[in-house]
C-alpha cells in the first residue's frame, strides 16, 4: 500500500465501473488513493461511440480495460484496439486488460492492447469466485436450491475478484514493473462445480445440488431465458473451451504481485453468506 499511496495524483479510467470487476477495481484504485473516472453511459461513454471516448480518456494517467458486454466477440478485438489506441494517443501511459485464462478467443484483443502504443499488462483470470454469487448462476441457487450448468467435473481455481482488482490497480500504479507482462491469477486451490455447491450448502445450511448438463441441453436452457441464438453459441463454444480440464492447475499471479496469498473460496462463501446473497 506504501508503494500505490506514492501515486494519489494519478487519474485512472475504469471501464465497466458498474459490473463485476470494473466495481472492484474502482473501489481498490479509490482505496490508493487514487482519481477514478469512471467509464459508462452514466458518465457518456459508450464503447459503440468513439465520438464519447476522448471526452473520458483526455488527462487521464491509466486506463483499465474489460471486454464490453454489448460488444460481440468478433469485434472486441477491433473496438479495444481502438479504444487503446485513442488513449495512447491522448496520452495515457498504462492500459490493463482483463482477459481470460486458456481462452484463445481472447488473444487477438490481447495483441491489439499490445500493439496500441502505451504500456500494457495483461490480467488474465480464472473463473471468479463470484460467479456463484453475482449474475445468472445465482438465480437457480436462490430459487430453486440448483446450479445447472454444463461444467461437468472438472476442477477449477475459482479466483475472487477481490484479488483480480488488487492485482489490476498494482499493474497500474507500479510504473514499468509488469509492463509488457501477462499475470494469470487464480485462486489457491482447485474445486469442482459441484464441491464448490457443497461449500456453499455447508455455509449456509441449505439443500443445494449442482446438476451437470450436457452443452446442447443448457443452450435449451439459454434460449428458454431469451438469450440471442447467436449469444448462445458463443457461450457454450467459450465454455467448452474454458472448462475442458486446460485451466484446472494453479497460477502465481496473486502473490506475484500483491506478495501474499490469494484469498480462498471458503472466505468468498463466508461473506457471501453473511450478506444474505443464496437466500431464497
Amino acid at each position: 500500500m506504501t508503494e500505490m499511496s506514492r501515486h494519489g495524483d494519478m487519474t485512472v479510467v475504469v471501464t465497466g465501473a458498474s459490473g463485476r470487476s470494473g466495481r472492484r477495481v474502482a473501489e481498490s484504485a479509490r482505496a490508493a488513493g487514487l482519481t477514478v473516472r469512471a467509464a459508462s453511459r452514466a458518465t457518456g461513454f459508450d464503447w459503440r461511440d468513439r465520438s464519447t471516448w476522448a471526452d473520458v480518456l483526455r488527462g487521464a494517467d491509466a486506463a483499465y480495460l474489460v471486454h464490453p458486454a454489448d460488444v460481440g466477440a468478433p469485434d472486441a478485438p477491433d473496438v479495444v484496439g481502438a479504444l487503446a489506441r485513442e488513449a495512447a494517443g491522448l496520452g495515457v501511459r498504462r492500459l490493463v486488460l482483463l482477459s481470460s485464462r486458456g481462452e484463445e478467443q481472447a488473444r487477438p484483443t490481447e495483441e491489439a492492447l499490445a500493439g496500441a502504443g502505451a504500456d500494457w499488462t495483461v490480467v488474465r483470470a480464472a473463473w471468479f469466485a463470484q460467479n456463484f454469487s453475482e449474475g445468472p448462476l445465482v438465480e437457480g441457487l436462490r430459487a430453486s436450491g440448483e446450479l445447472v450448468f454444463p461444467a461437468g467435473e472438472v476442477a477449477e481455481p475459482f479466483v475472487d475478484l477481490r484479488d483480480v482488482a488488487d492485482v489490476v490497480v498494482a499493474a497500474l500504479t507500479s510504473g514499468e514493473r509488469y509492463a509488457g507482462q501477462v499475470l494469470e491469477v487464480s485462486g489457491p486451490r482447485l474445486l469442482t462445480f459441484g464441491e464448490a455447491v457443497g461449500e456453499i450448502a455447508k455455509e449456509t445450511g441449505r439443500a443445494l445440488t449442482y446438476r451437470a448438463v450436457p452443452s446442447h441441453e443448457y443452450g435449451e436452457i439459454l434460449a428458454a431465458f431469451g438469450i440471442p441464438e447467436e449469444e448462445a453459441a458463443f457461450l457454450l463454444e467459450l465454455f467448452g473451451s474454458l472448462l475442458d480440464g486446460r485451466n484446472a492447475h494453479l497460477s502465481d499471479g496473486v502473490r506475484q504481485v500483491l506478495h501474499r496469498a490469494p484469498r480462498d473460496f471458503g472466505e468468498f462463501v463466508r461473506d457471501a453468506a453473511v450478506a444474505g446473497t443464496w437466500r431464497p
